[in-house]
């Protein structure tokens, strides 16, 4: 009976520190700032490897990183990479001869288009060797050392 209650307080515990709730997740600032820092991480290989698949401009690249980070089911305050960050990734990529932007009409408008060059086909291949051969089973033993829910 004590232990049971020692458990049921201890489920309480969590439940108060993460607290799945209309499917949002409670985080504390901490917590936020490291998920935040791990999807910034990700945020330039990514959009080399979404102008690897197709040609695309840099709007079409947000929408797509909108629906990619999309994390309104875990909390609001984490949002996804705006023009601030997307537009200087994309200098940056071209500067480094990665993509190559050429200015076409769409309507009335001029709208740059992005495509990959062979040295950022290149690059999308070594990263997926490197993510495969190295990364990918750090993440396994990561995730395998980590109980599941019903495993607690």
């Amino acid at each position: 009976m004590k232990e049971e209650k020692i458990a049921s307080k201890n489920e309480n515990e969590v439940d108060n520190q993460i607290s799945i709730k209309n499917e949002k997740m409670c985080l504390d600032l901490y917590d936020e700032k490291i998920i935040k820092g791990f999807m910034r991480g990700f945020g330039k290989t990514v959009i080399l490897w979404m102008i690897y698949k197709e040609k695309t401009h840099g709007y079409e690249i947000m929408n797509k990183l909108n629906d990619f980070y999309n994390l309104k089911n875990v909390h609001e305050k984490i949002k996804p990479p705006g023009p601030s960050l997307v537009y200087p990734i994309l200098h940056d990529l071209e500067k480094k001869g990665l993509i190559e932007g050429t200015w076409e009409r769409q309507g009335k408008r001029k709208v740059k288009y992005y495509e990959i060059t062979p040295k950022g086909e290149a690059t999308v291949l070594k990263i997926k060797y490197i993510v495969e051969e190295h990364i990918a089973k750090i993440w396994e033993n990561f995730w395998s050392e980590i109980p599941a829910e019903d495993e607690k």
